[in-house]
């Protein structure tokens, strides 16, 4: 769907330590280019090999009812790396502002 969000076995699933630019509605085009790179980093990310989906402490689902996880492999956060690569930002609680 999009750096922060994918289907898995037909549930719609937020990834719940990450924030990616917005591609669906972005502010400015600058917005829009990190959040295709994003996509297309997650997309090559989860398709490395498998990966655990960990519940988030204290929620279960957002207000648009997808699932909130933490996607990991290896001890590591999937979220993390792109956070590391510039691609996204830690969840903080609410979006940022990106343009």
């Amino acid at each position: 769907m999009d750096g922060d969000t994918l289907w898995s076995g037909g549930i719609k699933i937020r990834i719940a330590d990450i924030d990616t630019p917005e591609v669906s509605e972005p502010r400015c085009s600058s917005e829009l280019a990190l959040g295709n790179k994003a996509t297309a980093r997650l997309v090559e990310l989860v398709n490395e090999g498998s990966f655990e989906m960990r519940a988030w402490p204290g929620r279960d689902e957002d207000k648009y009812d997808r699932k909130l996880r933490v996607l990991v492999r290896d001890s590591r956060s999937l979220g993390d790396i792109l956070v590391s690569e510039g691609l996204a930002r830690t969840w903080t609680g609410r979006r940022q502002p990106r343009c």
